[in-house]
């Protein structure tokens, strides 16, 4: 039998970063010492607080499904969370937490777009923005950005590249693969042009958190209209928990509640017992103790590669990467990656995982490993550039 696979599938691209781990665990496999800077996933196991919360969860019971929007205890956690570190009232009833940012951004996909729609979005960005969008038939209308507007697309930008079908904008704030940040004027800018426009507008704030030269302001604190991600995997390192949350219109919320009530049934539900540990303040000092040590590695890591010849036009003021730009090694970016992992056993990320716009003259480190990793792979890149 010859299965017939729906015309979408052939346009879904893989993420390239996913094949890169798996490349440098066949090599480990096989003896070789490779140095992992290609994963955006911390190094550091779940805090302890954490763990013994999930623990005394399965042990008391609470393996059943939950509603499908959260329980309660974990909306209303997620509620004073914003009020203590941003200073906002956002009721409980506008958070509706999911299977990770990945389940968000697919609930929102579903429930803002249709097919033949477009969104803009900047490229470079989080590549699996425009796989989203395009499982439920609507398309990424990519927009070049790059140092001159620190990778991010701005107000004026989206009104400028705004199409007879677009209806909304997705933006990430610090960003991947750049740790940019937006300010909170360009926000009010967004908000405005999408406001203007009649379109919607969602900003990923997956890296809130991890910030290093001050926090960055969430869209929340300019429009009430505008749809928040985040999620428990960056600042709080529950990577494989797959626990994330939405902040959404009041009368969006109900929404997405029945929509995830037909994809997830329910968000993973010893995760969201475990989760309200992260915002105990003892879990709270652990997790600020390696954001500081994330900013101890950037801090080494941006000198070491723009000495090397990588180019780094600005200091990331947040997440965990450095997008570099290699013209001055007259390479493409896959054939870079692919030497420095095969003959090397450097593992990072190639810039055609991120968009189109100057793709193949960049590639991207991540800091998610510790400082003895990345000072070898420094020295090894000394020996092949230096």
């Amino acid at each position: 039998m010859t299965l017939s696979f729906a015309p979408r599938v052939a346009e879904i691209q893989p993420f390239r970063v996913v094949e890169v781990l798996t490349r440098a665990k066949q090599l480990e496999a096989a003896g070789r010492d490779i140095v992992h800077m290609a994963a955006g996933e911390p190094d550091f196991a779940t805090a302890e607080p954490i763990v013994d919360a999930a623990v005394a969860a399965m042990r008391a019971g609470l393996t059943k499904y939950t509603p499908a929007a959260g329980i309660p205890e974990l909306r209303q956690a997620i509620s004073d969370y914003y009020r203590s570190d941003y200073q906002l009232d956002i009721s409980p009833e506008r958070i509706v937490v999911t299977a990770g940012a990945s389940g968000a951004l697919m609930l929102l996909a579903c429930l803002l777009a249709a097919p033949g729609d477009g969104v803009l979005m900047a490229d470079p960005g989080y590549p699996c923005n425009r796989q989203f969008f395009r499982m439920v038939e609507a398309q990424a209308q990519l927009v070049p950005v790059g140092p001159e507007q620190r990778y991010q697309l701005t107000g004026s930008m989206a009104d400028d590249h705004w199409q007879v079908n677009t209806r909304g904008v997705i933006v990430a704030s610090p960003a991947n693969p750049t740790g940019e940040v937006l300010s909170r004027e360009q926000l009010v800018g967004l908000s405005e042009v999408c406001a203007a426009r009649q379109g919607f507008l969602i900003v990923d704030e997956i890296y809130h958190g991890l910030s290093y030269d001050g926090a960055a302001p969430s869209v929340l604190s300019v429009s009430d209209d505008a749809f928040v991600i985040n999620s428990f995997s960056k600042y709080f390192g529950m990577t494989g928990w797959r626990l994330g949350w939405i902040v959404a219109p009041p009368e969006a919320a109900v929404e997405l509640e029945k929509i995830a009530q037909n994809l997830f049934i329910s968000p993973p539900t010893v995760a969201q017992y475990a989760a309200l540990a992260a915002f105990a303040p003892q879990t709270r000092v652990v997790l600020d103790q390696r954001r500081a040590e994330f900013a101890r590695r950037r801090d080494f890591l941006f000198p070491a590669l723009t000495d090397l010849g990588f180019a780094i036009p600005h200091k990331p003021a947040g997440a965990f990467y450095l997008y570099a730009g290699i013209d001055h090694f007259n390479m493409t970016t896959q054939a870079m990656c692919m030497s420095l992992l095969e003959e090397h056993g450097i593992a990072i990320t190639p810039g055609i995982d991120f968009g189109d716009h100057m793709a193949q003259q960049h590639v991207r480190f991540s800091y998610t490993t510790g400082m003895p990793q990345l000072e070898e792979g420094v020295e090894r890149l000394r020996r092949i550039y230096g």
